[in-house]
């Protein structure tokens, strides 16, 4: 199943909107006889490129044991469901991590493969599977990508000067190590004023990758200059405002970016309604790199998962923080988060936390 695992960090950056699955084929014996991971969306499923492997091979897969990292599907999709091809295979057992979520499988695989007379063991390595799905889990189950708010700062909190200068308070290895969470993700976000002290192009550079995630700016007033760098390449950009503006619309459709406009009450744009309008896209993980006023806004409306915070050796003095909260009168009513890993990387640090809840 570590093998498995393995494979399915392949499709990082590839499978999307699919989960990144790896399965693994063993014979009798124990000697492993096919590998394969998910491909890109509309491509074969890993149990179908471990089948494949296994022919290349010459291996015969009859009765053999099947170990995968999440349930086979059992619906008609873009392709046809993974457990007809292990029954018609001939596999005799099958061992997956987890169950898959999607409503249009949860067990039905499990069920199908055990009508066909395959012995089927569900639970090893589960929580590590999840985490590797952990944005496909929250779209099946919730409806929304998992967001992961990711800022650097000082030791003392800064993510900016008061002037807004930002570039560079980590150095090269966090930067590349940020790109790598960047490749994971559907979709990465940024807030309009990220975009106009900036300008960001929010593509993924310094790590390898199969494809670019979608661009998403949320600008309630459409101020983003049609010049801006995250426009570039033309498409692929999703903007979400709050009010419209024909003039403006039509200089950034012009660019190739598709506008939504979601209005909350507020008079800014409905975050929750973003993140469910994303989720009904099939973004899984969205990945955010935003000012202190939007990471305010996304972590009071109770919205962020995840942070990943890179933590710089210096101190900035006087500046711009991670998210302007507050000012809170009790200790009672801060964010209290728990460390869920902590790294070093390069001379600074990664921290990832999660909201206690």
């Amino acid at each position: 199943m570590r093998e498995a695992l393995a494979l399915a960090e392949k499709a990082v950056g590839l499978s999307d909107p699919n989960p990144r699955v790896g399965c693994v084929i063993l014979a009798a014996d124990g000697q492993v006889i096919g590998r394969g991971h998910t491909q890109e969306a509309g491509g074969a499923h890993a149990e179908v490129m471990a089948l494949r492997d296994a022919a290349a091979r010459g291996a015969e897969v009859r009765g053999a044991t099947v170990v995968v990292s999440l349930e086979p599907c059992s619906h008609h999709g873009r392709t046809p469901p993974c457990a007809e091809a292990l029954v018609a295979a001939g596999i005799g057992r099958v061992v997956m991590a987890m169950r898959d979520p999607n409503p249009l499988v949860a067990g039905q695989g499990a069920a199908r493969l055990a009508a066909a007379g395959i012995e089927v063991v569900a639970g090893p390595f589960e929580a590590e599977a999840r985490e590797l799905n952990i944005g496909f889990v929250s779209r099946m189950t919730r409806g929304r990508p998992w967001l992961r708010l990711k800022v650097a700062v000082s030791l003392d909190g800064r993510s900016a000067l008061e002037n807004g200068a930002s570039q560079w308070i980590t150095g090269e290895a966090a930067r590349t190590d940020g790109h790598a969470w960047r490749k994971r993700a559907g979709a990465v976000l940024a807030g309009v004023g990220t975009v106009l002290d900036d300008d960001p192009r929010l593509d993924v550079r310094l790590v390898p990758t199969a494809r670019q995630p979608l661009r998403v700016i949320v600008d309630s007033r459409l101020q983003t200059p049609p010049a801006a760098r995250i426009l570039n390449p033309p498409g692929q950009v999703l903007l979400y405002a709050a009010v419209d503006d024909a003039g403006k619309r039509r200089e950034l459709e012009a660019r190739g970016v598709e506008i939504q406009v979601l209005p909350s009450p507020a008079g800014k744009v409905d975050l929750p309604a973003m993140l469910a309008n994303l989720g009904a896209r099939g973004i899984n993980e969205l990945h955010v790199e935003a000012g202190e006023k939007l990471n305010a806004s996304l972590l009071k409306e109770a919205v962020v998962d995840e942070l990943l915070v890179y933590l710089a050796p210096r101190l900035l003095g006087s500046g711009r923080g991670l998210a302007a909260l507050g000012p809170f009168e009790r200790l009672e009513q801060s964010l209290d988060f728990r460390f869920v890993d902590v790294a070093p990387v390069g001379d600074d640090l990664r921290l990832r936390l999660r909201l206690r809840r």
